[in-house]
């Protein structure tokens, strides 16, 4: 097996070098969600291709840490390479620190790639390890060493995002981040959120998949912007365009001796987001602000422009998605369908709107294969559609007026009495937490019962979020805003929700080796009512798409859930029949009619 081969060539390495101990995360040098291809590291070594986990080589074993939705996706992927499967967050599964704690010699050494490891990370580790007097070897990547056939580090073109639909000039974000240095006493900030960057400088990129941002770092004063990128994918436009921002563009690599030179200075950074090599360059003559990038609340709170641009993008996406389930429905055991053609058909539809790209990689799910929430299906050996059942399909695109996540479950044939009930909760929850009204002051943390609370009535749950943050013509999933019921080290998503956030609503049920039922919407934060117990806030529908009324069963539902559904759905009619053809409009005034 060749993942097993792989093993024993990082273990030869680590023992030449006296390393006991190797941690592979799934990172790139930008602590980025998603990563590039040469950033695979993690995937290469182990053969799980789950966009989260960390792995960690001993010289005995090997184990995997991942998150609930790929513990099924992982056991499958890692059956027979031997390595052991640690699901976290679950009763009696260590984290990686205390494991590490457990294994690690006394004055024994762990290794990393330091510029994969983020900084917070890495002080958790020394601290976690500091009884055994471990030490660190970072400055090497083993995985590098051995990966004969690595992929070229990505070098797309940079592009200009004009302010028709940035809403906002750069000069202007770059005044007020140098407003909040101030506030924090920072006389130089570092930014290495690949996201924050582009949105700051209003450009965008293509050097991680889906995600439209560019490899870069930046150093911000008072007086410069330090733009560190690949200068190959700079054109004439660019460079003049941020020369007039007063932008100064260097190499890519040169961070490292920039960040090295900096010495006295008050430095503002988000140690859980940037690189353990970049911090353990800065020395005891640095003041190390350790907060939050303020990019990151300035983006999360759209502009009225950007708010404007995402009701476009979304009426776009909405009539590529409901031609495409009228398609679906429609020719279900007519014609031959798997999970990658419906797919390419739904991305086909998209791009007849404009859509740039895909937001992430769809998730194209029939029956089973639904109950692993982040499945994906491959051309060999996905599943074929047939007409019974449910089928599953979480997508999204880019467009220049921002980025849509939609999720839809479809009735492809008969159902069980289970999976309609699991249908009905499901579409319920999603529905209770757009129509709630709250208290400027709530977090995700206070919104989350809203939806959970059908199924938790019914001894159901989901073991993901039930929400997160949009970026605009940006990452799919952008801090700071969220709705969970728990807090987890990994997440910094329990933000007050402030008018102009966007965040998603998808609630879902997974039965093992059964079926999968998710129902996502995006909705935007705005005001209410201010009165004299305060001030009001609510949630309005980005989203238009039928929800499948052939799996609701309305007897699960009390008469607010049904006003619900049906204003919904009047709302839906309203916004896409007009883009539809007369048939096409004829079937969404059936699928959307009053129940």
């Amino acid at each position: 097996m060749e993942v097993t081969k792989r093993i024993e060539r990082l273990k030869s390495l680590m023992e030449k070098r006296g390393i006991d101990a190797y941690l592979i995360p799934t990172s790139d040098f930008h602590e980025s969600e998603y990563v590039g291809d040469y950033f695979k590291c993690r995937e290469y070594m182990t053969g799980f291709t789950g966009s989260a986990g960390t792995a960690v080589v001993t010289k005995t074993e090997v184990r995997l840490w991942t998150d609930g939705r790929y513990f099924v996706q992982a056991a499958k992927e890692l059956e027979g390479s031997g390595i052991i499967l640690e699901k976290m967050g679950q009763p009696e599964v260590p984290t990686v620190e205390e494991y590490l704690e457990q294994v690690m010699p006394e004055q024994g050494v762990l290794g990393f790639d330091g510029r994969v490891v983020n900084c917070g990370m890495g002080e958790t580790l020394a601290e976690a390890l500091e009884e055994k007097k471990v030490t660190f070897s970072f400055e090497e990547d083993l995985v590098g060493m051995i990966w004969e056939d690595r992929p070229e580090l990505s070098s797309q073109p940079v592009w200009i995002l004009e302010e028709a639909y940035a809403g906002k000039p750069a000069a202007e974000k770059i005044a007020e981040l140098r407003d909040e240095m101030k506030k924090a006493k920072a006389t130089l900030h570092i930014l290495t959120t690949l996201d924050d960057i582009v949105w700051l400088l209003n450009i965008r990129g293509n050097d991680v998949p889906c995600n439209p941002v560019v490899l870069s770092y930046a150093a911000v004063t008072q007086s410069e912007v330090i733009l560190f990128i690949q200068e190959q994918v700079l054109n004439h436009e660019v460079r003049s365009y941020l020369s007039n921002l007063g932008v100064v563009v260097r190499p890519y690599e040169e961070v490292y001796e920039f960040v090295k030179s900096c010495r006295n200075q008050s430095v503002l950074l988000e140690k859980g987001k940037t690189n353990f090599a970049v911090c353990n360059l800065l020395d005891s003559s640095n003041r190390v602000i350790d907060s939050m990038n303020p990019t990151v609340m300035a983006k999360a709170v759209k502009n009225p422009v950007e708010i404007a641009n995402m009701k476009k993008a979304h009426i776009k996406d909405g009539v590529a998605m409901t031609k495409f389930i009228c398609w679906l429905k429609k020719n279900i055991g007519v014609i031959p369908m798997d999970e990658v053609s419906v797919s390419d058909y739904l991305e086909m539809l998209r791009k007849d709107q404009g859509c740039l790209d895909l937001s992430f990689s769809t998730i194209s799910a029939y029956g089973a294969n639904a109950a692993m929430c982040h499945y994906h299906a491959e051309k060999e050996s996905c599943a074929e559609l047939k007409p019974k059942g449910l089928y599953l399909v979480d997508s999204g695109g880019q467009y220049y007026e921002g980025t849509t996540d939609i999720t839809r479950t479809v009735a492809l044939g008969p159902v069980s009495d289970e999976e309609r009930k699991h249908f009905t909760l499901v579409a319920m929850s999603m529905l209770r937490l757009g129509g709630v009204k709250f208290m400027h002051g709530c977090r995700g943390l206070n919104l989350d019962y809203v939806a959970r609370e059908p199924l938790w009535r019914e001894g159901l749950n989901f073991d993901h979020g039930t929400g997160h943050g949009i970026g605009y013509l940006l990452n799919v999933h952008e801090r700071p805003n969220g709705i969970r019921w728990k807090m987890v080290p990994e997440r910094q998503d329990s933000c007050v929700i402030e008018p102009g956030m966007i965040c998603s609503d998808e609630p879902g049920i997974y039965i093992e080796g059964s079926h999968g039922i998710r129902t996502e919407n995006l909705i935007l934060c705005v005001e209410d009512e201010e009165n004299a117990f305060g001030k009001f806030l609510k949630f309005e529908y980005l989203t238009y798409v039928p929800i499948d009324l052939d799996v609701i069963d309305k007897n699960l539902m009390d008469k607010r859930d049904i006003e619900l559904l049906n204003s919904y759905h009047k709302a839906v009619y309203e916004k896409i029949a007009p883009y539809l053809t007369e048939e096409e409009a004829q079937w969404l005034k059936v699928n959307t009619r009053e129940i």
